[in-house]
């Protein structure tokens, strides 16, 4: 006679219950890649292209002073790996390892500091980066973002997009919509008042302006300012003093610091009687906060507004 052979209990289960052991183990292998994908991260950039990430990204280079401006106020600090060697602001920036010229990176650099996002500026019309192979980056799994808020309320809308990639999205969240606020404060204030008259200066030898599309165009425009040359079809057109001067504006605003700007006031003084605006009404403006379209930009647009509005109130009736 045989002996009897016992069964462990783990082989005791019935067949129904293998069954059905085996269909939950099938389901939760289909389950198992949308549930992953669920979790991914998802935002759209600047240059209508969509990012995703498998998790929040916690290496994050710059390659943008803005950008990296926008980073910090989305609560991405900590994340942030490299810069570019323009990115002084926040003061914490001046201690990151430097990556290059934004616009002629050292991608050697950038890979050796294993990012899993790279954050660029997305200048002009183009994307491409001297020196920054985009498609080896992406091989390796470096997700690339390209920024250009083109108005003052895509600050805000950016700061979320990068606190939802960098996982800091609540506070993102409520950095945004601090500045949303000041911004339709500003819009309610100065909506309906008598326009003023402006040239905006960028440089001066040679002399450029902005025209109405790009970011400053909209501040100047929420400020109630008309830019003498804001109907140009050129982002940032050359121009002359004595084409300024046939424009006849009533304020004159310097994108400059420093003795550059010092120069720039006194030259436009200079010519006295022929310029409308009179000394009071010939400011500067910080480029860096003016410049870059990251936090500070608002701040930077409420004080112009005050400097508009007092040139408002000064050439009352003229």
């Amino acid at each position: 006679m045989r002996p009897r052979v016992r069964r462990s209990s783990s082989t005791s289960a019935t067949a129904p219950e293998r069954r059905r052991s085996r269909a939950v183990l099938a389901l939760a292998l289909v389950l198992a890649p949308a549930a992953a994908f669920a979790q991914a991260i998802h935002a759209r950039d600047d240059a209508g292209r969509d990012i995703t990430l498998p998790a929040p990204a916690r290496r994050v280079v710059s390659l943008a002073p803005h950008a990296t401006e926008l980073l910090y106020a989305a609560g991405a600090g900590s994340a942030i790996v490299g810069v570019d060697r323009y990115s002084n602001y926040p003061p914490e920036a001046l201690k990151l390892p430097r990556v290059g010229n934004g616009l002629q990176p050292n991608a050697e650099r950038i890979v050796a500091l294993a990012p899993e996002l790279v954050v660029l500026w997305a200048y002009g019309d183009g994307l491409a980066h001297a020196g920054l192979p985009d498609s080896l980056l992406e091989r390796l799994g470096v997700r690339l973002y390209y920024s250009n808020p083109r108005k003052l309320a895509d600050i805000p809308d950016a700061i979320e997009r990068l606190g939802e990639l960098t996982g800091t999205r609540a506070a993102a969240e409520v950095h945004a919509a601090d500045l949303r606020r000041r911004l339709a404060a500003l819009a309610a204030r100065y909506a309906g008042q008598r326009p003023v008259r402006v040239f905006y200066q960028v440089g001066s030898q040679p002399m450029y302006t902005v025209n109405d599309r790009g970011i400053i165009g909209d501040a100047l425009r929420t400020c109630g300012a008309v830019n003498v040359f804001g109907g140009l079809s050129a982002a940032a057109p050359m121009v002359g003093a004595e084409s300024v001067l046939r424009e006849n504006p009533q304020a004159i605003i310097v994108g400059q610091a420093g003795p550059g700007a010092d120069a720039a006031l006194a030259a436009w003084k200079n010519f006295g009687p022929a310029l409308a605006a009179v000394p009071d009404n010939l400011w500067t403006v910080d480029p860096d906060a003016m410049h870059r379209p990251g936090p500070r930009m608002i701040e930077a647009t409420e004080r112009l507004c005050e400097r508009i509005d007092a040139t408002r109130r000064q050439t009352a009736g003229r």
